[in-house]
């Protein structure tokens, strides 16, 4: 929110400095973002006079001129604008000057020949707005050689501050110098435009329908015609120009006015360009479209609130106007539209179509209801001082909201809640100050009736809510209760609100800072397991020997098909690049293009992994978080193992490791092979707790995919579901369990078909004595030309750990049959000869 200091002081009647402004607007919670000082920037120019203008002897499109600037020298200025001419006076810069629209420092010089001394400056050069067309052409009774800032009245300073979203009321100048004049910084003066009735000559030209109770809650509207369009006023152009805003013309410049001054939007419809006689409030239909006054078209939806005409749309509705019915020199006949809007679907809108207005900023904030007629009153008299004409009836559609509602404070709660110690009369003071009427007040508490301005304030069921909210009646809980609770939370609700007016008000630097009571000696854990689980997973894979590597979450379509299904839902409509079209099914596949790029620049052999998400469909749940890594071409060197391609088992042992740190017991884990079809066929599987749940994907890379790729090494890559990977149960610590015994190790060779798992071999052996064998491990796989064919030999580690005896030779032969028969009876394989 943007104004200027005499803006302000229009309506707070105050000698404060602009530092005692800044500070206070800082103290009672807006914050000021900054201040622009124009007459800094503009200090150096002076008003000067053109005493001749020549055609340039080397240059067809330059003058040259002889300027005065009033210290009696004469200086030549080359000068490219074609309005440039002998009498006329305009505004000069001396070389040092800096301009500010274009970020240069001036310096003498030679243009083709000629002096430049000086430098005549144009609107946009001096910061001042867009045109460019010409020098700034001032008025014959403009001084020479004074300074322009001073003439022009700009020495003004722009203070900028941040409005919070419920501070619909502070986008006002009004609403600002109100909370001012309530801090004790000054008077807050009489309404300007006060809204006085306006004599009415004819009929409106144009009714007020609303078609659908959705899209408008009140509306009013009233025409002017025989009035005379054109620039505005200086004090008016200069006053929207110095908070950024470009004047077009006096018409739209009174809505944009009062749109600031006032925080009402408003819109003016030339009525020569509507299509009959009645404007619709309505949702947007099938087939609507318009061209905006920003030069864009818009297809609204049925969610979306239009004006329409006998034609078609005319407006998006408290967010951007129609060029069709814009206003310009031509118009004759305006129409001035007054309207209160559900915020919530406005605010909607306006993101749905990526629209940023003013209006749209105050509307979805949500308006003063009470001011529509005085605002039509004042808007009307200022068209009819800018541009003359007689004004119509006002045209009405729906009802003012009731907007009234009492809200109630407990003084106890300014020390209890606010931890401030405010006298109960300071404190109805300052509500009263800010517009809050008393109603009653006892020794405990104070009651004060709300006003229309200050729709942040909660409201009760009966009342005017800002938001459109409505009570939800949940099942199975009686009308009654529901709303007794929906009152109570609201009234819990407005007497805090009522608390933070009264706080703010003195200053929110005087609360005294209280820390908060410790729960526990110790801190709580910030982050969930679930949460923790990435960076977890980073770090094991990164001491692992893998890099970690940031990609794109989209990649090329074609790409992307090479790894799991393309719906069209995650298809980008607007993507950065033509070849990142499509939400990536896996880390895999951008991990996948990385490693090719580092093969074709000289890097064969690496190892990356990203923690980031993997995209089935556009659904929060389509959205799954995966641990992915890839390793390419061979181990890294090292004198005490040789080189090899990696394999499978290098990408299963990667996701493994991961699992164990998460908290993954190894004995609930089975391997299957049904990995997805990025993956080769026979050297893949998946890691799953218990027979269903996915906790992990492995293996190669399919070749169809590596040679999709151009990667010509061998490629393993693993996924870990970290959403699939369940909490870990809490129990409480046992004692541990340290046998005295020592343990007896056998190692056992079994000759078993070559399809037989290694998996289902270990899981036999351990489930042949649970309480005696303690650990298993495979430590050999032999396949030969001594074997059978179709046979391979697994050997396999076993523990036996005694609990009550040393064991005796005849108990570990027993065991050692026990093993055998356990093999024997799950995979038919027996005990190497």
């Amino acid at each position: 929110m943007k104004f200027t200091l005499s803006w302000l002081r229009d309506h707070l009647d105050t000698d404060a400095s602009l530092d005692r402004i800044l500070s206070t607007l800082n103290t009672i919670g807006l914050e000021v973002e900054g201040v622009e000082d124009r007459a800094a920037a503009l200090a150096p120019f002076r008003i000067a006079y053109v005493v001749e203008a020549v055609q340039h002897p080397n240059a067809d499109r330059l003058r040259a001129l002889k300027v005065d600037i009033g210290d009696g020298t004469i200086r030549s200025v080359v000068c490219g604008a074609p309005n440039a001419r002998t009498g006329m006076k305009a505004v000069a810069a001396l070389p040092g000057s800096h301009i500010p629209g274009t970020g240069i420092t001036l310096k003498a010089g030679e243009i083709r020949g000629v002096k430049s001394e000086a430098m005549l400056l144009s609107s946009r050069e001096m910061g001042l707005g867009d045109d460019h067309s010409g020098i700034v052409d001032l008025p014959e009774d403009a001084p020479v050689g004074a300074s322009y800032v001073d003439w022009a009245g700009m020495a003004d300073p722009v203070i900028e501050i941040s409005v919070t979203p419920n501070r619909g009321d502070a986008l006002a100048v009004r609403g600002v110098a109100r909370d001012l004049a309530a801090a004790g910084l000054g008077t807050l003066k009489p309404w300007r435009w006060a809204p006085e009735p306006v004599a009415t000559a004819y009929p409106s030209p144009l009714r007020w329908e609303i078609a659908d109770p959705r899209a408008c809650i009140h509306v009013l509207g009233r025409a002017v015609r025989g009035v005379t369009n054109g620039p505005s006023p200086k004090w008016l152009h200069d006053r929207l120009t110095a908070i950024g805003l470009r004047p077009i013309n006096a018409l739209v410049d009174v809505t944009n006015y009062f749109t600031f001054d006032l925080g009402r939007p408003l819109h003016v419809f030339d009525v020569s360009k509507v299509h009959g006689t009645t404007l619709t409030m309505r949702m947007g239909q099938e087939g609507d479209e318009y061209l905006a006054l920003n030069g864009k078209t818009y297809r609204p939806t049925g969610e979306d609130v239009v004006i329409a005409d006998g034609q078609g749309v005319e407006s998006l509705a408290a967010i951007v106007g129609g060029e069709s019915s814009g206003c310009d020199e031509n118009t004759r006949e305006v129409f001035v539209e007054c309207a209160l809007f559900d915020p919530v679907r406005i605010a909607l809108t306006g993101r749905r179509h990526g629209v940023h207005s003013d209006a749209r900023a105050r509307n979805e904030r949500g308006l003063d209801p009470a001011i529509m007629p005085g605002a039509l009153e004042a808007a009307t008299r200022m068209i009819q001082e800018l541009c003359g004409g007689e004004a119509s009836t006002v045209s009405e559609a729906g009802a003012a909201p009731a907007w009234r509602r009492s809200a109630t404070l407990r003084f106890e709660r300014i020390a209890g809640l606010g931890g401030s110690a405010i006298t109960p009369d300071r404190a109805v003071a300052s509500l009263e100050a800010l517009g809050f009427e008393t109603e009653s007040r006892d020794a405990a508490s104070v009651t004060v009736a709300v006003p229309s301005w200050r729709n942040d304030v909660a409201s009760s069921r009966s009342g005017y809510r800002a938001g459109g909210t409505e009570l939800v009646q949940g099942p199975g809980i009686p009308a009654e209760r529901a709303l007794a609770a929906a009152e109570g939370a609201e009234a819990v609700e407005a007497e805090c609100d009522l608390l933070e007016e009264v706080l703010r008000l003195d200053g929110l630097d005087a609360i005294p800072p209280v820390s908060l009571p410790a729960a526990t000696r110790l801190p709580l854990p910030s982050l969930t397991p679930k949460q923790s689980r990435s960076t977890l997973a980073r770090r094991i894979l990164a001491s692992r020997g893998l890099m970690e590597a940031v990609t794109f979450g989209f990649t090329a379509l074609g790409t992307a098909a090479l790894f799991g299904e393309t719906p069209a839902a995650l298809r980008l409509e607007n993507p950065i690049a033509a070849d990142l079209d499509q939400m990536r099914p896996t880390p895999v596949a951008t991990l996948a293009l990385a490693a090719a790029r580092n093969a074709a620049r000289g890097l064969p052999d690496g190892a990356l992994f990203e923690v980031g998400p993997g995209y089935a469909d556009p659904t929060p749940d389509g959205q799954v978080a995966i641990a992915a890594g890839l390793r390419l071409g061979a181990t890294p060197r090292h004198p005490l193992s040789p080189t090899r391609p990696v394999d499978a088992l290098d990408a299963k042992g990667d996701a493994l490791a991961v699992l164990l740190a998460l908290g993954v017991a190894p004995a609930a884990l089975s391997v299957t092979t049904d990995a997805p079809g990025y993956y080769h066929p026979g050297r893949s599987g998946i890691l799953r707790s218990g027979p269903k749940l996915p906790l992990a994907r492995f293996g190669e890379l399919h070749p169809r995919v590596l040679a999709a790729l151009d990667i010509t090494g061998p490629a393993v890559a693993f996924e870990v579901l970290l959403d699939n990977i369940p909490e870990p149960k809490r129990r409480k610590k046992a004692a541990p369990n340290l046998p005295t015994f020592q343990p007896v190790r056998r190692d056992f060779a079994f000759l078993v078909d070559a399809a037989t798992p290694a998996e289902k071999l270990v899981r036999a052996v351990q489930g042949a004595d649970r309480n005696l064998i303690t650990e298993v491990s495979l430590f050999d796989r032999y396949a030969g030309d001594k074997l059978p064919e179709g046979k391979v030999s697994l050997a396999l580690e076993v523990v036996f750990q005694p609990r009550e005896r040393t064991m005796t030779d005849a108990e570990i032969e027993a065991a050692s049959r026990k093993v055998a028969e356990a093999v024997a009876k799950a995979t038919g394989g027996v005990l190497r000869g």
